[in-house]
């Protein structure tokens, strides 16, 4: 972490939260959860959308490993603990509205628990035009 991430922390390294400055300036969900885009630091593609909440993202900015909170099972998740696809996050930024986080990430392996790189492989609903 360098120094200018130090702001939007608290000073507790073992249990990071979020400044009170950064967590009053977030728009949540009714659930009280910000959508959070990962996208692949060299190339710009977008990987996949999750979700987080105050705690999720002090520790993705306090650790620089993408971390979420699953709706379904009402817990934290860390990208690749399990499935050894990480994400090393380069930089966290937030949208124009405060409802939107992007991370920029390196990843390693597939970012969608299906098993492609990106979550948005599956299905293309509209094509580039030809020029």
């Amino acid at each position: 972490m360098n120094e200018s991430d130090n702001a939007y922390l608290s000073s507790d390294r073992d249990a990071p939260k979020l400044s009170p400055e950064l967590s009053g300036r977030l728009k949540r969900s009714a659930d009280g959860l910000v959508a959070a885009i990962a996208q692949d630091a060299d190339t710009g593609r977008v990987l996949m959308m999750a979700w987080m909440d105050d705690t999720a993202l002090a520790r993705t900015i306090a650790t620089r490993k993408g971390t979420y909170f699953s709706r379904s099972r009402g817990e934290y998740w860390v990208k690749g603990e399990t499935s050894g696809h990480t994400q090393h996050v380069r930089s966290v930024e937030l949208d124009c509205d405060a409802d939107t986080i992007l991370l920029r990430v390196d990843q390693t392996g597939a970012a969608c628990h299906n098993g492609t790189f990106s979550c948005f492989d599956t299905e293309t609903l509209l094509s580039d035009e030809e020029r």
